[in-house]
């Protein structure tokens, strides 16, 4: 008990804002787009060609780098569900984020001609009109789900005992993660971490380190190992697993395996940047420049992510030039500059315009809160709404929200 009240104290004013994890929640969406702009901007050369140029390999590389980004903003959202009371009028909002982004910006790709890869039929209007149950975005609806559980999940994390906790991560970890990342077969059950499942593993990890601590994370020097080492090794599994291919036409369903968000490398790696983002202290304009525009990154993630817009961006900012050289099999410092300076800068356009986007987004739903106050029946539902909030509240109340925005 000792042990988990000192940890508990970490932050001296819970309400504020952690600097540290608000930097790494943006550092986290814009390795999800470098992500996105690979694969969907065909930078990423197919492993099972004989060759590879240097500019090809440095693609995979960016992406074994980048491919944590998805547990860590899960990991963040954890560290700060475990202590947050369930609330109503929060699914609520974020339930007409993800609607606003995916009718406003998928009938708007559909109407303008900027909709690509993707028929404009009934399915798609009921992709945009059901966004979490339709799987626009699977990770929202990932983790919509997993907020549904938090007062059932949230409850019995907060009673267990360390000993407890550690056992059910180690037993889930076993089933989700460790299996399918030493056994040299694809598992039926395997979703490769694009479910709610894999994401309840990594939020009782954050759990865990926001109750108990994790000792060796405590020193960044350690956890940025952690990181850089597991990313090194995802890289080179990865081609391990091509050379096994090319050898012997063997392993082809797994050669991406390492690079799967539910695959112990990518886990551990994730883990060990969270540690090393966990242990900075960031202060003054910077601290304050970064929790302003840390609130919409999950904009950024909505914007390009959108059906309307998926498949076209890339192209907009260049990555059809890119690929034209890996097809080339372009490897000299030129072309190795270009993809890094052309991904750099794609990741900085999207990124601000999905800031900005999202500013522009809450500022048009803070103004339509105003208006509809005015309405009897709105207020009237609002009552109702934090009625229901003030049930779930138990001895959460005043702790943080900040989890996913």
């Amino acid at each position: 008990m000792k042990e988990q009240i000192s940890h508990d104290k970490i932050e001296t004013n819970p309400k504020e804002r952690m600097a540290n994890l608000d930097l790494l929640r943006c550092v986290a969406m814009m390795m999800v787009v470098v992500l996105h702009y690979l694969g969907k901007g065909n930078l990423l050369p197919d492993l099972r060609e004989d060759s590879i140029s240097g500019m090809g390999i440095l693609a995979w590389l960016l992406e074994s780098f980048c491919v944590v980004a998805v547990n860590v903003y899960m990991l963040i959202s954890g560290y700060f569900l475990c202590t947050s009371s369930f609330k109503l009028s929060r699914l609520l909002q974020l339930w007409l984020q993800i609607w606003f982004y995916s009718v406003a910006f998928g009938m708007i790709g559909a109407l303008t001609g900027v909709l690509s890869e993707t028929p404009f039929d009934t399915h798609y209007l009921l992709t945009l009109l059901f966004p979490v149950t339709m799987e626009h975005y699977w990770f929202m609806t990932a983790y919509v789900f997993l907020y549904l559980l938090l007062p059932l999940v949230g409850a019995s994390v907060k009673r267990m005992t360390k000993q407890q906790l550690q056992i059910t991560i180690v037993l889930l970890l076993a089933v989700f993660c460790i299996a399918k990342s030493i056994l040299p077969v694809r598992l039926e059950t395997d979703r490769k971490g694009y479910d709610c499942l894999w994401y309840l593993c990594v939020f009782l990890t954050a759990a865990y380190a926001r109750r108990f601590g994790i000792p060796f994370l405590e020193k960044k020097c350690r956890s940025l190992l952690l990181y850089v080492g597991g990313s090194l090794l995802i890289f080179a599994g990865t081609f391990l697993l091509r050379e096994i291919y090319l050898r012997t036409g063997r392993m082809e369903l797994l050669m991406k395996v390492c690079m799967e968000y539910n695959h112990l490398l990518a886990f551990l790696a994730a883990v060990g940047l969270f540690g090393a983002f966990q242990g900075l202290r960031i202060q003054g304009r910077g601290a304050k420049l970064i929790r302003t525009v840390a609130p919409y990154t999950l904009g950024v993630y909505l914007l390009h992510e959108n059906l309307g817009l998926r498949y076209s961006w890339q192209k907009w900012l260049g990555a059809g030039r890119l690929s034209e050289g890996i097809a080339e099999g372009a490897g000299g410092l030129d072309a190795v500059c270009g993809l890094i300076l052309g991904t750099v800068i794609a990741v900085a356009v999207v990124f601000l315009c999905g800031i900005l986007v999202d500013m522009g987004r809450k500022w048009v739903f803070h103004g339509l809160h105003g208006i509809l106050q005015k309405n009897s029946m709105y207020g009237r539902l609002t009552a109702k709404i934090e009625s229901a909030d003030r049930m779930f509240q138990g001895d959460s109340s005043g702790r943080e929200e900040n989890h996913i925005s």
